[in-house]
């Protein structure tokens, strides 16, 4: 009859506790691990190596782009751009009227300052990225959403709404959040401000 395989303490393997983990007794590197991390005060290695502050470490890990503007060429591809809308007399007549109404009321920057339009006008911008199949050909639309401060009719031909210059051209359509602005009759609209 056969003994079972019991194990005895010679075959047990025996670790030792350092510094919250368990290593085993027979670890390769258990003399270099058990004098820890080397300590240069005063040497020829720490002037040649001074310690580096906690807050430039980080610089250490930040990541790397090896591809300067790769990110962006791939981050291009994912724009959608549109063909421009071309608006028909109707709607080029009800814009006129509206940048006309914005004019007479922004007509100084004391007007400006006191009647405070608040206005949100949606533009064309074309697409200027070389790498896409767009430049030139479409782009997209965006919104800007302001007071508007000025309304050059006779030399720019510009609206400007917060801190952006938007050129009659490539306006689509304008809004107030005063929904009544638009509608009020000719004297009452062009009333002086006070």
């Amino acid at each position: 009859m056969t003994q079972a395989n019991t194990p005895t303490v010679l075959d047990q393997q025996q670790y030792i506790l350092w510094d919250g983990l368990l290593v085993p007794v027979d670890f390769p590197y258990l003399n270099a691990l058990l004098l820890g991390r080397p300590r240069h005060t005063m040497d020829d290695f720490s002037f040649r190596h001074p310690q580096m502050e906690q807050s430039k470490r980080a610089k250490i890990f930040s990541p790397f782009d090896a591809l300067d503007g790769y990110g962006e060429s791939i981050e291009g591809k994912n724009t959608v751009y549109t063909d421009k809308i071309y608006l028909d007399e109707s709607e080029k007549e009800e814009l006129n009227r509206r940048l006309s109404i914005l004019h007479h009321l922004t007509y100084n920057s004391r007007m400006a300052k006191t009647n405070q339009i608040v206005a949100t006008v949606k533009y064309y911008v074309p697409c200027t990225d070389e790498h896409s199949f767009s430049c030139g050909i479409r782009g997209q639309y965006m919104m800007e959403t302001g007071i508007v401060w000025k309304v050059d009719m006779e030399v720019g031909q510009t609206i400007t709404v917060g801190r952006k210059s938007i050129s009659f051209g490539d306006i689509v359509s304008i809004t107030t959040a005063d929904a009544q602005l638009f509608n009020l009759d000719q004297e009452d609209r062009f009333s002086p401000c006070l």
